[in-house]
């Protein structure tokens, strides 16, 4: 196994707001500023990579039935961590993520690494897949941010880039903003990667070689043709 490849297939081929369309709701909320959107980034960068850790070593303990519940428990424990240091360090930040930084504990993002992955991998391994997924999913949240306060407020990270002469669109910074400026983005970037999945069932999933529904759809799907 590459550890290169399990770091990097995060970022862009399996990047997973921008590819995946996963964790659509904080992407879509929080990023009205750059800051905000790298500050929930970062933070679930640091829960994803811990959570990996944890998951990677208890694979063995972790009972398969009760596997979620004890997932969200070691996610959530985590996601405290980072809403504690937070608010003591920059509760500004902590201010503005308000509710959706314990949305965390249940992103499924996060929760989608523990299952397909952290827990049927390695530590080394498992904790690349956490910092490669998180990486992607900051530096998605950062464009996503930076386009819209740029457009819609005419600063970044709170310093003014926008001649005077031109007015900010205020529509950027509001909700239909947010999706416009996602579809925008996701746009470009499967222009540039120029891979049009043939359909959206399990043959074009990134994930289909570790789900283990994806041997059942192709069994079905091989009983409908007969």
């Amino acid at each position: 196994m590459s550890y290169l490849k399990e770091f990097t297939k995060g970022i862009l081929k399996e990047n997973p707001n921008l590819v995946m369309l996963l964790g659509m709701c904080p992407t879509l909320a929080v990023t009205t500023m750059a800051v905000n959107g790298l500050g929930m980034g970062l933070a679930t960068t640091f829960v994803l990579v811990c959570s990996n850790l944890v998951i990677s070593l208890l694979k063995k303990i972790i009972p398969s039935q009760v596997r979620l519940p004890c997932f969200i428990v070691i996610i959530s424990g985590f996601v405290t961590l980072v809403g504690m240091l937070l608010q003591k360090f920059i509760p500004s930040l902590y201010d503005a993520l308000g509710l959706f930084l314990s949305l965390i504990t249940v992103n499924c993002i996060i929760l989608g690494r523990a299952e397909m992955f952290a827990c049927k991998n390695k530590v080394i391994p498992s904790v690349l897949d956490g910092l490669g997924m998180g990486v992607g999913f900051t530096l998605s949240l950062l464009t996503v941010g930076s386009f819209r306060e740029i457009l819609g407020s005419g600063t970044w990270f709170g310093l003014t880039v926008m001649p005077g002469f031109i007015q900010p669109m205020t529509i950027f910074i509001l909700p239909a903003g947010g999706f416009f400026s996602l579809g925008i983005i996701i746009a470009i970037v499967g222009k540039i990667s120029k891979k049009k999945p043939k359909d959206i069932t399990c043959t074009s999933c990134p994930n289909r070689d570790a789900c283990r529904f994806a041997d059942t759809e192709a069994a079905e799907a091989v009983k409908e043709d007969k």
